[in-house]
């Protein structure tokens, strides 16, 4: 219930105009939101770079609903790849096709993306195609596909609680894609995802292991385990010693603002660990999402404010 209510806020623009308003709930969402611009963003990737941790920006936004909207995105990350290799960070780029104009045109999207990747491909950057809810991820994996037929800086995203997961991971795996593996994040039904979160984790340990065997590291896959539950890093870590796998073919993803302490331990412990840091105007969609995820985030996001 509590996951379905965050859910809903996520997209009420009553909810949005209110709660972006209120001080408290900036103050709360600054903590994992690299701040409002650009410059704040890779002064926030120095900092992660010092620490050994590696980063993926995000220009908050989504769902844009004109051409216009589309093409400003599209200039942000043209921008933002322009700053990354100005200031020598160490930091990729991660976008959502809505905001680069999913919902308008699907060829206008991949316009957009193509401009993208050229200049990604020219600074020697690399570019992962966020999942969003499932109404696009046939949508998403069919312009990822597309793109990566033309270059091979791209990778995407897929997520454990869907049912349809391991037969897209087998795919992507025979592929040699770059995937990053999260559970996910938007309301969906029983009819397209596992409703218990048991089964959700379950998946999430069983797409691991399915990404890392040698066939797929064979064929050039590379998995971003993107978690905080130290349940699902242990089995990773498990599987990980016991079959060999090279650290080259993957790495742990976090949240900017998240168990800060646990990412230094997994790169003190010799792992590549990449930080997921939006910014922008933006952040209230993504903000509601961290607390809708599952109930214990509500409790788990606030305590992160009172510690490291």
């Amino acid at each position: 219930m509590l996951r379905s209510f965050f859910l809903v806020l996520s997209q009420a623009r009553w909810a949005k105009d209110l709660i972006m308003r209120n001080g408290l709930a900036r103050r709360s969402a600054r903590r994992f939101v690299a701040g409002d611009t650009l410059e704040e963003a890779i002064e926030v990737c120095r900092q992660l770079n010092s620490r050994g941790l590696e980063v993926t920006l995000d220009h908050l936004g989504e769902s844009v609903t004109d051409e216009a909207g589309a093409i400003l995105a599209t200039q942000a990350y043209l921008a933002m790849l322009d700053a990354i290799a100005e200031a020598g960070v160490r930091a990729t780029a991660s976008l959502k096709l809505t905001q680069l104009g999913l919902d308008i045109r699907e060829g206008l999207c991949l316009d957009n993306m193509r401009r993208i990747l050229e200049r990604a491909q020219a600074t020697g950057n690399h570019i992962t195609i966020d999942m969003e809810s499932a109404d696009y991820t046939d949508a998403t994996l069919r312009v990822f596909r597309t793109l990566r037929a033309e270059f091979d800086n791209l990778g995407t995203v897929i997520q454990s609680y869907l049912y349809r997961s391991e037969a897209d991971m087998r795919a992507l795996a025979d592929e040699g894609a770059f995937v990053r593996l999260c559970k996910g994040a938007y309301k969906e039904p029983p009819e397209r995802a596992f409703p218990d979160k048991a089964d959700v984790d379950a998946n999430f340990v069983h797409l691991t292991e399915l990404f890392l065997t040698p066939q797929a590291r064979t064929a050039g896959a590379y998995l971003g385990i993107a978690t905080h539950d130290e349940r699902m890093i242990r089995a990773a870590q498990t599987y990980i010693k016991q079959h060999h796998v090279p650290n080259e073919s993957f790495e742990f993803q976090m949240l900017y603002g998240i168990r800060s302490r646990l990412q230094e331990q997994l790169r003190d412990d010799g792992y590549k660990v990449r930080i997921y840091v939006g910014y922008g105007t933006e952040w209230y969609p993504f903000f509601m999402r961290r607390l809708a995820e599952r109930p214990a985030n509500v409790w788990f996001i606030l305590s992160n404010l009172f510690r490291r």
